[in-house]
Order: C-alpha cells, then sequence, then structure tokens
C-alpha cells in the first residue's frame, strides 16, 4: 500500500486527521499488517494517540482484514462459478459407408429445398404459413405455374437408406419408462423422451441410459 492511500486509510477513523496519520506512519507503522501485530499499549506511545484512540485504530484494521477475506471469498466463489461444465462426448452410432453417405445426400438436398408454403399465406393473417395442399379449380398453385410457390412432390424426398434417421444417424425411439431402455441397441438405436414424462422420471431416464451408453436426443439442462 502506498504513503497516501495509507494515510487516507488512517484520515477516515474518526478522530485522526493529517497530523495524526503523518505522526503513526513516522513512527514504524506504515502498514495495516504492521498495525494488526502492534499492541494498545505501543500505539499509545506515539504523540496524540490516546488509548481509545488507539482501540478504534485495532478495530478498524480488524474490519479491513475481515472485508479483504470476504472480497477474496467472493472472487474465489466466482471463479468456481465461472468454470465451465466438462463437455460430455456425444455417443455417435456404427453406420456403414452406404448409410453415411445417403445421410450426406439428404443433408446437401434439405439444404436447396425451397420453403413449402400455404397457398395465399402472405393476403390473409388468419393463415399460417404451415403447408397445405392447394385446392380450387383455378388455382395457379395447384396447376403447378412458374411464378406460384413450390409445391411438395415426391421429387423432393430423400435417400431411402436415411429415411426416418435422425440427422446424427440414429433410429429414433420414444420412451416412457425407465424400463424401456432395456430393448434399445445403443449401436443403432438414441431414445426421444416422451413429452408427458414428468421431470422426477426423465432424470431416472437420463441416468439409466448414461449406464448402458445410449443417447438421449432431448436430454436437455437436467
Amino acid at each position: 500500500m502506498e504513503k497516501e492511500e495509507f494515510l487516507k486509510f488512517l484520515t477516515s477513523i474518526q478522530g485522526i486527521g493529517k497530523a495524526k496519520a503523518e505522526a503513526i506512519y513516522n513512527s514504524g507503522y506504515d502498514s495495516i499488517e504492521k498495525l494488526k501485530k502492534a499492541k494498545i499499549e505501543d500505539l499509545t506511545n506515539i504523540k496524540g494517540i490516546n488509548e481509545e484512540l488507539a482501540k478504534k485504530i485495532k478495530e478498524k484494521v480488524g474490519t479491513e482484514e475481515e472485508e479483504k477475506k470476504e472480497e477474496k471469498k467472493e472472487i474465489k466463489e466466482e471463479t468456481k462459478e465461472e468454470k465451465p461444465k466438462k463437455m460430455i462426448p456425444r455417443i455417435k452410432p456404427k453406420l456403414d459407408e452406404r448409410i453415411k453417405d445417403a445421410l450426406e445426400k439428404r443433408r446437401i438436398r434439405k439444404e436447396k429445398e425451397p420453403e413449402f408454403l400455404r397457398q395465399e399465406w402472405f393476403r390473409y393473417k388468419r393463415l399460417e404459413e404451415c403447408w397445405r395442399r392447394p385446392k380450387g379449380l383455378h388455382s395457379k398453385m395447384r396447376k403447378g405455374l412458374k411464378y406460384r410457390p413450390a409445391r411438395v412432390k415426391i421429387g423432393y424426398r430423400g435417400p431411402k437408406l436415411a429415411r426416418n434417421l435422425h440427422p446424427s444417424g440414429f433410429e429414433e425411439v420414444l420412451v416412457y419408462r425407465v424400463e424401456d431402455l432395456n430393448n434399445i441397441n445403443p449401436e443403432k438405436q438414441a431414445v426421444r423422451i416422451g413429452g408427458t414424462v414428468g421431470v422426477r422420471k426423465r432424470i431416472e431416464i437420463v441416468k439409466r441410459a448414461d449406464e448402458l451408453g445410449i443417447r438421449v436426443l432431448n436430454r436437455g439442462e437436467l
């Protein structure tokens, strides 16, 4: 601690001005650590410092040390909280080259696939953007005219080997109980916990799945 900071600390104590702070500093007590080690009798030997003022100095030094310790504890707790969680590596399926190639082709096709919008979706607020088959005798979209949005056709379908597979390559299986995990093949199948399952049972399913080496697709933050 520098001289100016130390003198400022001393003058913050009631009853000590600049002159008394200088006297304490010149007597060899130029840090909080030295004041903490000093006895009340030693401080009363300094000019202008009586017993009552010496007790105040000792109390102030003690509270200052406690505040510093609390600050250090808070900083340590904050750093502990900020530590990143260990990343759990995702379980990957054992796939042959044909399925891997089919998944890659499906991914590329999906990127080029147009957005399928409902007929007249832009005209009426009550209509949602989700797909509906166009109807109507004079419908330009049903007729497939070029200036109308794309329609869902069989040609947009993905490769047969990748059909009904999760993007990771796993076959999805819906589970509702811990017992449902016993029939799962971890090498080819992954589980998705049903939406009606409660939190307690979800935790049990995830814990059991980790023990069996089964991937949970909707693990979430539990």
